[in-house]
């Protein structure tokens, strides 16, 4: 192991130059052109390292790319590995103008940095680290993916297939503070609310009215008591609207609710409690749509023995490596949901995803790349942690 974090120390330039390069091509996710500028300078770089490309066309998101990495023999067994991240981001174009690339008390900041292409080119480094090594013993491959800031609609199918063929996956999404691996994120759904009422003059005759926005107000009160924080459900309606104007009474209101779970039976019972969902006035019709995008990623006996292994690989570095969960939701979710081993949040150290404040710490990043390096070497050892 120590092989490993001696070259990605000795590579610290490479690694640097790679995520800057990415950084300053600004990837928001409903910006197409300017994704795919980034997917093409990211391809290169990966060819330039030995990987097989090929392009995911889409028409209604960036391009995804899925890469190969062919183990050193050609007589090697077992499933590949896969590498699982993301190049876009929540930034628009011109933020590099209030959020300059620069290094700042041993931080590299910039937009997109720690969320999550510093993660990227650890995992680029990590199979470098590998393969010049002589050491890629199993198939590695990579999907970095271009939408999952707003919900992978148009990759999830992409994903869950490539999990499906995989021994395990591993994620590049930010870690938590510390370094913290995650072994469990909560399952994330959205969900719309629309009041349909009966208008009529609020001054001549209200009586003949049914207030669809009085009545959301009481359905708000009524979702807000489904939440339980003590198990880790949290429901949130984040956005309301409604009405036409002052002086008649609403025909109509509508609530978005964000909801989080950690676990998949409470996804079930969520959602049949915002169906059962009923009027509590005369003249009113209730409609509820939407559903959960992300599974939960839970903390499975799979999940639980890949952390082990990573553990052991930070131990012979030197490191203590910690989990923890968080609510967010990843790609990760969908693959942990298959029930192929999943560990997440292997990628930078930092802070501030989607705020002013990103960074990544830089002298931590050698060591994440030697980390995963070495994940990947014991995976090949002791075979599919299933």
């Amino acid at each position: 192991m120590s092989t490993h974090l001696a070259f990605c120390q000795s590579q610290r330039p490479w690694l640097l130059d790679t995520i800057e390069a990415l950084v300053r091509l600004e990837s928001p996710t409903p910006d197409k052109t300017a994704v795919d500028r980034c997917g093409a300078e990211l391809a290169r770089r990966l060819e330039a390292i030995g990987g097989r490309v090929t392009r995911l066309p889409r028409d209604r998101a960036g391009d995804h790319l899925r890469v190969e990495f062919a183990p050193a023999a050609a007589s090697a067994a077992g499933k590949p590995v896969l590498l699982l991240g993301h190049f876009d981001t929540v930034w628009p174009i011109g933020q590099l103008e209030r959020m300059p690339l620069r290094t700042e008390d041993g931080r590299l900041h910039g937009p997109g940095v720690f969320d999550m292409k510093a993660g990227v080119a650890l995992g680029m480094l990590a199979v470098r680290a590998l393969r010049e090594r002589g050491g890629l013993t199993r198939g590695v491959t990579m999907l970095w993916t271009a939408d999952e800031e707003t919900g992978s609609a148009t990759s999830r199918e992409a994903i869950e297939d490539e999990a499906r063929r995989s021994a395990a996956v591993l994620v590049l999404e930010p870690s938590l503070p510390g370094g913290v691996v995650k072994t469990a994120r909560k399952g994330c759904g959205q969900f719309e609310l629309t009041v349909h009422g009966i208008s009529a003059h609020a001054g001549v005759d209200p009586g003949k009215g049914a207030s669809a926005i009085h009545e959301l107000a009481a359905q708000i009160g009524a979702i807000a008591a489904l939440q339980d924080l003590d198990r880790g459900i949290s429901v949130n309606v984040g956005l309301v609207d409604g009405g036409s104007r002052p002086n008649v009474v609403a025909e109509r209101a509508h609530a978005v609710i964000d909801a989080r779970v950690p676990r998949r039976e409470d996804e079930a019972r969520l959602v049949s409690a915002l169906a059962a969902l009923r009027p509590t006035r005369p003249g009113i019709r209730l409609e509820v749509t939407g559903g959960f995008s992300r599974p939960p990623l839970e903390r499975t006996p799979a999940v639980a023995r890949l952390y082990e292994q990573a553990r052991a690989v930070a131990v012979e570095l030197g490191a203590d490596l910690q989990e923890g969960a968080t609510g967010g939701g990843s790609d990760g979710n969908f693959t942990a949901a298959l029930g192929v081993p999943t560990l997440d949040g292997l990628g930078a150290v930092g802070d501030g995803a989607h705020a002013l404040h990103e960074h990544v710490v830089i002298d931590a990043l050698p060591g994440r790349a030697a980390l995963l390096a070495g994940l990947i070497a014991r995976l090949d050892v002791s075979g599919s942690p299933d």
